[in-house]
């Protein structure tokens, strides 16, 4: 029996879905042309349509982002096998409410508190994504073995292409 299509409204789920459960993210900006990644913390907010972060005013990534504001957010849970590459807008912001209404125990590894005057926000406005979700680990590895050993197509999850504007 073939799995049903997905709808958007299904696939946009599933893609907030990941985001939400997952805690460290790859932000990938552009530096002339060169890309740069860097591991981030990410707050996402799925009636704002944003994902945001905390940074420091004097990180090159804040540079990076005045100058080209088009970025990638990369997601990946490996042990899931859930997967999120999100195409966005990107602006800081000198918000002092959300700054503290961001701030977490983990900030504090950065900055001494949410009053630290280099703390930024930086948020990101999706445009689109792309995901792949899977079984997870073990079961992925018996689909694998068994197609393997069949000669048949291993049906290994579904992807899919979301608008987010």
């Amino acid at each position: 029996m073939a799995d049903r299509a997905t709808t958007p409204a299904e696939d946009l789920d599933k893609v907030w879905s990941i985001m939400e459960k997952i805690h460290t993210c790859m932000l990938v900006t552009m530096h002339g042309d060169v890309h740069r990644a860097r591991p981030m913390g990410p707050r996402v907010r799925r009636h704002e349509n944003a994902i945001y972060f905390l940074t420091d005013d004097g990180s090159p990534k804040v540079e990076e982002i005045e100058e080209m504001p088009s970025v990638c957010l990369a997601f990946a849970d490996p042990g899931g096998n859930d997967f999120v590459s999100v195409s966005g807008a990107a602006r800081i912001l000198n918000d002092r409410a959300m700054i503290k209404e961001l701030w977490s125990p983990a900030a504090s590894a950065f900055w001494d508190g949410a009053d630290d005057p280099k703390i930024r926000v930086l948020e990101v406005t999706p445009h689109e994504a792309q995901y792949w979700s899977g079984p997870n680990a073990l079961v992925a590895t018996v689909i694998m073995l068994t197609a393997a050993a069949t000669g048949v197509k291993p049906d290994v999850g579904k992807s899919g292409k979301v608008d987010m504007n």
